[in-house]
């Protein structure tokens, strides 16, 4: 009892003693509201920027070191990607992506590859999006050499064997059976071809048709047109020494032919859009999902930092137009967001979407109308949602690069679509100029819900009112063409 009573005089005064030491001032001045609560401005923050050298053969490299750990992880991007596929092979860029690497290569199977890397807790994979194609690797210092062989084979010498091919389409004509499961994927999927439009290689979904008629012969010759030297960025971070990294990567690459010069030809997607109101009848759910689209704008587009702020007041976290409004006040939502769609060198898709309850639908609509409407001009951002959601980006950005990992892909990523090296280094600038009138500026520039196409997926007997109380409603088919011989599924 008396050691506890002892402790206690002894905390008591040692917090006296630390009342005595602060400056009354100090004391008084602590805000008694969270919104009275002043910050010190941010300090200078600069980005990294890593050591960048160009191969003979046109290879474009980056190097960063970082001792921290004793792991080195390698990324080559290949500038290709299911955007140049021909729409009768739809679904050629997932089995390219994944046979690339379970194929093996010519001196070692797939298997084999994976006994390997397993042993050594190291990685190589492979895989390929809408405009590019990749290798990334990641292993401990000491078993790089190793490894690097292996990275090396696949991006030079692949094999992509038969058998793995017959797997890699198995798994697309699954993914393909299972995609009108879900109504986020089904929506989705649905209001980006309404957008880019059906054919548009943004937005073409492989068919039972185009995944049986791609072969090994396709995936050779993908591989021979695409993949050479002057179509490669390759990126290293990690625990090494870049003069010997750099040498290491020449004696491997700098022997290897460069390819032809090229052009890309620009992929197709639909310039205008066709506004109206589409639906997707799903009887087997209780909830609806909207989605709002048309098309947005790119990265490179001088407004990107005031599309930025705005994308934040109307959908940047608890505080944003949407989630408050909707969700919060008049709970229409179980999830709502959306914001004007920016694309490295095609545009994004402006996107406005909420999931709610079928019986309220019509209400949900309304409530998406009357924000955008608001920050149209009927109720434009006021300073204080302008400070927030600047604040917001501004302290967020940098957790983007509190890793030497992180700053080498984004300065990889903007390098691979042309964005000067400093872009990156420009954003905070940016976005600290933003001005209420930009955000409004922007909003008018970018918003026409005049061209919205406007997707519905849902239950329709429980919708609170007719969907054609918004125009005339198109109902869109989801059917799975199935191949010769099998019964059609939804």
């Amino acid at each position: 009892m008396n050691r506890t009573r002892h402790l206690g005089n002894v905390i008591f005064s040692l917090v006296g003693a630390l009342c005595v030491a602060l400056p009354s001032g100090l004391i008084l001045a602590q805000a008694k509201n969270w919104k009275d609560i002043t910050f010190p401005p941010l300090k200078p923050f600069s980005i990294p920027q890593p050591a960048r050298h160009v191969l003979s053969n046109g290879i474009v490299i980056f190097l960063m070191e970082d001792h921290e750990l004793p792991l080195i992880n390698l990324t080559a991007l290949v500038r290709t990607g299911e955007r140049h596929m021909p729409a009768e092979k739809a679904g050629m860029g997932d089995i390219f992506g994944e046979v690339w690497r379970t194929g093996g290569t010519t001196t070692r199977t797939g298997d084999q590859l994976d006994d390997f890397l397993e042993t050594r807790a190291a990685k190589v994979e492979t895989s390929m999006g809408g405009s590019s194609a990749s290798v990334n690797m990641n292993c401990l210092k000491g078993d790089f050499p190793d490894v690097f062989k292996i990275f090396s084979e696949l991006l030079r010498e692949p094999a992509f064997a038969e058998a793995k091919i017959d797997i890699a389409k198995n798994n697309v004509k699954t993914q393909i059976a299972r995609r009108n499961d879900s109504p986020g994927e089904i929506v989705y999927r649905e209001s980006t071809k309404l957008g880019y439009g059906a054919q548009s290689p943004y937005a073409i979904v492989p068919e039972y048709a185009t995944v049986a008629s791609v072969t090994r012969r396709d995936l050779v010759d993908w591989q021979k047109k695409y993949v050479h030297p002057n179509r490669i960025l390759i990126g290293v971070v990690g625990d090494f020494d870049s003069k010997e990294m750099l040498a290491t990567l020449t004696k491997a690459f700098g022997s290897w032919p460069k390819g032809p010069d090229f052009t890309d030809p620009e992929p197709f997607y639909q310039k205008k859009p066709k506004p109206g109101v589409y639906f997707i009848e799903k009887n087997d759910v209780t909830k609806a999902s909207v989605h709002m689209v048309h098309l947005g704008t790119m990265r490179s587009n001088p407004d990107y930092y005031a599309i930025d702020v705005f994308n934040e007041i109307l959908s940047g976290g608890f505080a944003s137009r949407l989630f408050s409004n909707v969700r919060s006040k008049k709970g229409l939502a179980y999830s709502v967001g959306g914001g004007i769609g920016t694309g490295y060198d095609y545009p994004g898709l402006l996107r406005v979407e909420v999931d709610t309850k079928n019986s309220t639908v019509a209400a949900g609509l309304d409530a998406l109308y009357e924000e955008i409407d608001g920050l149209l001009g009927k109720k434009p951002a006021t300073e204080e949602e302008l400070k927030r959601a600047k604040d917001s980006i501004l302290n967020s950005f940098i957790f983007r690069f509190d890793s030497k990992e992180k700053v080498l892909n984004e300065q990889l990523i903007y390098a691979y679509y042309g964005y000067p090296a400093d872009f990156l280094q420009r954003y905070r600038a940016g976005i600290e100029k933003v001005t209420l009138d930009d955000v409004a500026r922007v909003a008018k520039k970018y918003i026409h819900p005049d061209q919205f196409a406007v997707l519905v997926v849902g239950k329709p007997s429980e919708f609170d009112r007719p969907l054609s109380s918004f125009g005339q409603v198109t109902k869109l088919d989801i059917t799975i063409p199935q191949p010769e011989g099998l019964k059609t599924m939804r």
